[in-house]
């Protein structure tokens, strides 16, 4: 967007109804029929509206022209995370809806599941209802199809992962150097054969936490065991069947690295369930409710949930207000809980 240009300019060179007639040479009559789905229309005409549509990037507006202000605003941004029943997410999802509240803007939520094509479909939804703005924890690995968007004038703050070909601004966590304090930490208490457990390997935040578990046993002149490490873990039963097959290797791991708190908590189940949480320490990336109050009290890298989602809608609502700086991308620190699970100490070293 070039410089100086504010947001209610840049958003009315938005294609309209009246730009899509031209084009397809036909009525906005018609193509106000087209748009609305009349299934009388002419079945020509129809592809010749759409086609029309398609090539301007037209959009049609689901909001009611009375509810809008005279600046182009409808008060309302969209937000799309990994899965809304997800502490972490949940908590990003207050923390944004409090900065919206304080402004008078209403938040319309979404849960996009690691789906590229979701991403797209929820995407399009809210812009479509002409959201003033997007906070996004992107599912896909190419946010480029927001470009047109973008330059059309909506604003859009990427969260916990930053977009893919797309100049925008991102609110991440330091993944890399948590997964570092959580191995580090573990190491110190004796341990050298630390399993790893992780989400998918294509999602960014997994892959840089996997760096960082490798970073520290290669720091420690560790080597990298595979048969101690397991990706793709997207489902509790997943999770607890990677803890049981790792515990019965003929060295198992005496300790476990974590990398999503979903992952965790599975971990949790299946140590309980073979007798081994007294036995084997753990870690785990993200808190999570009652982590404090099992025994041992699970010993986690925490995010700060809150100021992720505050500082992007606070970045959001600045662009918003006309801020055209660079874009950027911000890192918020992680923190090391002890509990008592990231600290037992092997059976050799305590013996």
């Amino acid at each position: 967007m070039p410089q100086g240009e504010s947001g209610a300019d840049a958003r009315s060179a938005r294609p309209t109804m009246k730009d899509v007639a031209a084009l397809a040479g036909l009525s906005i009559k018609t193509v106000s029929r087209v748009v609305n789905g009349v299934s009388t229309v002419d079945p020509e005409l129809a592809t010749r509206v759409q086609d029309a549509a398609r090539k301007l990037g037209y959009r049609p507006n689901l909001t009611a022209s009375n509810l809008r202000r005279s600046d182009g605003r409808t008060l309302t941004i969209g937000m799309l995370v990994e899965d809304a029943a997800n502490p972490f997410s949940a908590a990003l999802m207050r923390a944004a809806e409090d900065i919206a509240r304080s402004r008078g803007v209403l938040v319309l939520f979404g849960s996009l599941d690691e789906d590229p094509a979701r991403e797209r479909e929820l995407v399009e939804a809210l812009l479509d209802r002409r959201v003033d703005g997007l906070v996004m924890v992107p599912a896909g690995r190419d946010q480029s199809y927001l470009a047109a968007e973008q330059q059309a004038g909506t604003r859009m703050v990427f969260v916990d992962r930053e977009p893919g070909l797309l100049g925008a601004d991102a609110v991440v966590s330091d993944n890399r150097q948590g997964a570092i304090t959580a191995v580090e930490h573990l190491l110190a208490h004796g341990h050298r054969r630390i399993g790893y457990l992780g989400d998918q390997i294509t999602i960014p935040t997994a892959a840089q936490r996997f760096d960082g578990y490798q970073y520290a046993l290669e720091y420690a002149r560790l080597p990298l065991d595979p048969d101690l490490v397991r990706h793709d873990l997207h489902s509790t039963e997943a999770a607890e069947e990677a803890v049981e097959q790792l515990l019965a290797l003929p060295e198992p791991p005496t300790a476990l690295f974590t990398s999503q708190n979903l992952v965790t908590i599975a971990a949790c189940r299946a140590l309980r369930r073979l007798r081994k949480h007294q036995e084997v320490a753990m870690v785990g990336f993200d808190d999570f409710p009652l982590a404090d109050i099992l025994e041992p009290g699970i010993s986690v890298i925490a995010q700060d949930a809150d100021a992720l989602g505050r500082i992007a809608a606070q970045v959001l609502f600045s662009r918003l207000d006309g801020d055209t700086s660079a874009t950027r991308t911000m890192t918020v620190p992680t923190r090391l809980i002890p509990r008592g699970s990231g600290e037992l100490t092997p059976r050799s070293v305590r013996a």
